[in-house]
């Protein structure tokens, strides 16, 4: 079915905006042209429209009658996507559409991921302050830039730029659910640097070994559900064909992004010609190894090598070797769990890219946490490995935790007004995956009574990326409900 299906659905007020958010380039990083977009549809609408210094928009909308004196509800949402693709697909996220697709009772992208986190959160924003028959209290409707790296939006939020007192957050993932805190994170960055290595054997040869296939996610919401990180996955097998076999590195490319669960890697090395035909039987002994230790975790590994022209350089053999030892030894995945909140992680590390260049390996990871002492720590031991190995280790891009509040007078709220409407008892989360509430609230002048809700989005960060169709209509409902009760 064609992208202009979703113009069918229901609520179409929604679905509408989200097919216009998938028209436009939104790349975390690329943010003009959706900015631009949404001021425009803010000063169409007659609302006050405001755009800060780092780029975040807001719309307000008056109070409908008979909530003139209710308290401000600031609605937030952030503009940007995760450009993920499969390698095989030519797509240009800063000019493409995505080419979103209705499959049975999801909404797809093909070999995209199709932006729903946070389109969608978005798209109700924007369904919400054209709908003039609705009943309200006095609107903020924050939308934010850069989330997904280093949440630069949030971060950059001027004081006193919000004048509301309750917070509704429509990033969650999970319809049902109601959300009341999250992890902080922090990136660590590493390099190593040296002099590239010209001078190549005469009796090898160059092959391209290629890692594909594997199911990567969102590094907070899916970092608990085991997947194969393809870093991981490639460094346990260069260890034994450098070890043993004599091979060389010439590049590594692995992952993408910090906050995605890496899918892919790729290596160039070279190896003695005489031992071709073992390299190849190696890459079939491995991919054979990964698909029985991922069996039903991972479906789609895929594992190849192919011959290649001879690199002009080589990484130096000292650098490979403090580079594969380091990957070997770091910690990846969940690191720990909440005791209060059963099957929660508390601190979890994305080992998310390994990327050569002509004089520098980067390796770039993402440590999360519910705790500052526990993020420290795993910090710390990250730095402790690297600097080991010989590498350079910085940090930057902190940003905190929101801490949750069992007493909140919104969230009292939210669950009756679910319990009503549905007959059933929302879940209240703490989740692992960063969400832009704890910033916001570090950075306002006022405190927020703060939840977070949204459709049910599977596959976040990832080409399988899809959202339930039902959950939307229920969440926007939801929303609005909520809305005519904060009276």
């Amino acid at each position: 079915m064609a992208t202009t299906d979703l113009l069918q659905l229901t609520p179409q007020s929604v679905w509408k905006h989200f097919h216009s958010l998938t028209r436009l380039p939104r790349p975390t990083g690329q943010m003009e042209e959706v900015t631009r977009f949404v001021m425009e549809f803010g000063k169409s609408l007659n609302l006050e429209t405001r755009q800060d210094k780092v780029g975040n928009v807001l719309i307000r909308k008056p109070a409908t009658k008979g909530y003139e004196h209710a308290r401000t509800v600031i609605l937030q949402s952030h503009l940007d996507m995760v450009p993920q693709k499969n390698a095989d697909v030519a797509h240009d996220f800063t000019k493409d559409p995505i080419q979103a697709y209705i499959d049975g009772e999801w909404v797809k992208a093909r070999s995209t991921t199709l932006g729903a986190d946070n389109g969608i959160g978005c798209a109700m924003m924007m369904a919400v302050l054209e709908d003039e028959s609705l009943e309200h209290p006095p609107i903020e409707a924050l939308f934010t830039i850069d989330e997904e790296v280093g949440m630069d939006g949030a971060n950059g939020l001027e004081k006193g730029f919000l004048e509301g007192t309750l917070m509704l957050n429509l990033d969650t993932e999970e319809e049902g659910e109601l959300c009341i805190g999250c992890a902080g994170g922090r990136n660590v960055n590493v390099s190593f640097r040296y002099k590239p290595v010209t001078e190549i054997d005469m009796g090898d040869i160059a092959f391209k070994v290629s890692l594909r296939g594997l199911k990567g996610g969102h590094s907070g919401v899916q970092i608990h559900l085991g997947r194969a990180n393809a870093n991981k996955l490639m460094n346990r097998f260069l260890k034994e064909v450098v070890r043993n076999y004599e091979a060389r590195i010439a590049s590594i490319q692995g992952g993408s992004l910090r906050n995605a669960i890496p899918r892919e890697s790729f290596v160039v090395l070279t190896i003695p010609e005489q031992l071709s035909d073992d390299l190849l039987d190696l890459v079939a002994e491995y991919e054979e190894l990964f698909r029985n230790d991922f069996a039903g975790i991972e479906e789609g590994i895929s594992f190849k090598a192919e011959p290649t022209d001879l690199p002009k350089n080589l990484i130096p053999e000292e650098i490979q070797d403090d580079l594969i030892n380091a990957v070997e030894g770091c910690p990846n995945g969940v690191i720990s769990y909440l005791a209060d909140f059963p099957g929660v992680v508390e601190s979890s590390l994305n080992l998310a890219l390994v990327q050569s260049s002509e004089d520098r390996i980067e390796v770039k990871l993402l440590v999360r946490s519910s705790s500052e002492s526990r993020k420290d720590w795993v910090c710390s031991s990250v730095e402790s490995l690297f600097l080991l190995a010989g590498a350079r280790v910085e940090f930057d891009g902190d940003y905190p935790g929101w801490q949750p509040n069992a007493q909140s007078e919104l969230l009292h709220t939210m669950e009756r007004i679910y319990l009503e409407k549905y007959d059933q008892r929302p879940r209240v989360m703490v989740i692992h995956a960063g969400l832009e509430c704890g910033i916001i609230q570090s950075n306002a002048a006022q405190k927020l009574d703060i939840v977070s809700f949204g459709p049910t989005i599977t596959g976040a960060h990832s080409p399988d990326e899809a959202v339930k169709i039902d959950t939307v209509a229920r969440t926007y409902d939801y929303l609005v409900t909520t809305l005519e009760n904060l009276k």
